[in-house]
């Protein structure tokens, strides 16, 4: 059932997308615009099940892989991912956002075939080397490519998205991050539970895997497929991306035109990457947008990444639905935030972003307390309460990274912008995975109230960073609004 749900949830997506054209595009433009943005869109969510599958094989590999090596991984990975983009930004900006997805197809699917090694050879023990030192490094090499990703969507979207169109491109991209996470821990975890010697839900995959890969057969469970079978999808996407994606309209057969955002005007200026980098880090938009998404990096990665964990650690009574189908409704929540707040921003605020992006965060901080308080005693309470601070945190990410970014970068520093943007994201998330790594210990159940404790005063933070761009918009986008109400 949950699968014919995320079909349609991305068939409503693309409907919608259809229907809200208010510029009057051509409806050929309309079609090859979608052909553009959705194999990149689809790329980016296989890209999550290549990054987040770390995570089902933690909890596959049991104690073979303790909380705090968990965490150093994921934080190798994350900051790794963080500090590329003053790299990998400045380079999708010259080199364009299809060669930027190609990179971190290629790149991605290479990495994680190297995880499934690794990880065979530690269920076989013939690891020679620490484990938690080998997946740390090629986990970081995997979020190395991962990072181009990104970039390299909101690149692209930016010569093909104006402005005012961006707030539901932002909820699209939202949408295909929150369809991602339910490839990343549904699919992973399907995959998962049917590569082991006795799966808990034996079924066809579970029948391919043992009579066609002869998995099962000396006893140890193939948790290397969750790295397997992501690399293979990539590499299929990676063929679509390079018959498909255009960087331009005029590249696809139809005229550029003006998006007017920060680089309204500019269009013929070249920038170098240092002069990129000083532009990018000396705009106090784009600064503030990016210390939002450090604070929301925190929320967000610390609901998505831990609550798995949690749930596999600390019976859950009255919840263990949203324990099996974590993916699936982070999924269908994200959507729905996605699409809410990218709503709210376009039509309520004008394009502002800051305002729908205050009341999110708000909303985390208030639901984090709820999850202290009943973090042993209500599981109920709180899986709903990490479900409902995904919806919002996903939301947060698009509307920054996916869209404020974009308008104050301009389409030339677009790949810049997000890139600094996203890489403040996941030093946030490095920040929160080591650290609630060391905190949590697995024979003591309630240092897990350090976890919602730890999310709340960042939380709070968001509120305070959001409510200084309330009011902010990129002077073309002003220009664009004010000559909008003087011919109405």
């Amino acid at each position: 059932m949950e699968p014919l749900i995320v079909f349609i949830t991305l068939l409503g997506v693309i409907v919608l997308y259809f229907r809200y054209n208010p510029l009057g595009h051509s409806q050929g433009f309309m079609w090859r615009r979608f052909l553009n943005w959705f194999p990149l869109g689809m790329s980016y969510a296989f890209l999550y099940m290549a990054r987040y599958n770390v995570n089902v094989a933690k909890n596959a590999l049991g104690d073979k892989m303790s909380i705090a090596s968990f965490g150093t991984i994921f934080a190798a990975g994350t900051i790794t991912y963080g500090l590329s983009f003053l790299i990998n930004g400045p380079l999708v900006d010259q080199i364009g956002g299809k060669r930027g997805i190609i990179l971190a197809c290629f790149g991605a699917a290479m990495c994680n075939i190297a995880m499934g090694v690794a990880v065979w050879l530690l269920m076989n023990d013939q690891l020679t080397m620490d484990a938690t030192l080998v997946l740390s490094m090629l986990y970081a090499g995997n979020m190395f490519f991962q990072s181009y990703g990104a970039v390299s969507i909101i690149k692209n979207k930016a010569y093909w998205f104006h402005v005012r169109e961006r707030g539901i491109f932002g909820a699209i991209f939202g949408t295909l991050i929150s369809v991602g996470i339910y490839f990343a821990f549904d699919w992973n975890g399907k995959i998962a539970d049917a590569a082991r010697v006795t799966p808990k839900d034996p079924g066809g995959l579970s029948y391919i895997f043992k009579n066609f890969l002869g998995t099962g057969t000396n006893g140890v469970d193939a948790v290397w497929l969750v790295f397997f079978i992501p690399s293979a999808i990539l590499l299929l996407w990676l063929i679509l991306n390079i018959i498909l994606v255009k960087d331009t309209p005029s590249l696809a057969g139809h005229e550029d035109f003006d998006t007017h955002d920060a680089s309204s005007g500019l269009m013929h200026v070249e920038h170098r990457k240092r002069d990129m980098l000083k532009a990018i880090f000396t705009n106090p938009v784009v600064m503030l947008v990016a210390f939002i998404e450090f604070t929301n990096g925190v929320v967000r990665n610390g609901i998505v990444q831990w609550y798995h964990v949690f749930a596999n650690n600390v019976e859950q009574v009255g919840a263990s639905y949203i324990k099996d189908h974590w993916g699936f409704l982070l999924c269908i929540t994200g959507v729905i935030g996605g699409f809410s707040t990218g709503y709210i921003s376009d039509k309520l605020f004008q394009s502002r972003r800051g305002p729908p992006v205050a009341m999110a965060a708000a909303l985390c901080a208030v639901l984090s307390g709820i999850m202290f308080i009943n973090i042993l005693s209500w599981p109920l309470v709180v899986g709903v309460c990490a479900v409902a601070i995904g919806l919002l945190a996903v939301s947060i990410h698009g509307m920054m990274s996916g869209t404020a970014a974009a308008d104050f970068g301009g389409r030339k520093m677009t790949a810049t912008a997000s890139g600094i943007t996203d890489g403040f994201v996941y030093i946030g998330s490095g920040l929160q995975s080591f650290v609630l790594g060391q905190v949590i210990v697995k024979e003591n159940p309630e240092t897990w109230a350090y976890w919602p404790a730890f999310l709340i005063p960042f939380a709070i933070l968001s509120v305070f960073l959001a409510s200084r761009m309330w009011k902010s918009l990129p002077e073309a986008t002003k220009r664009h609004l004010e000559s909008q109400r003087a011919k109405a």
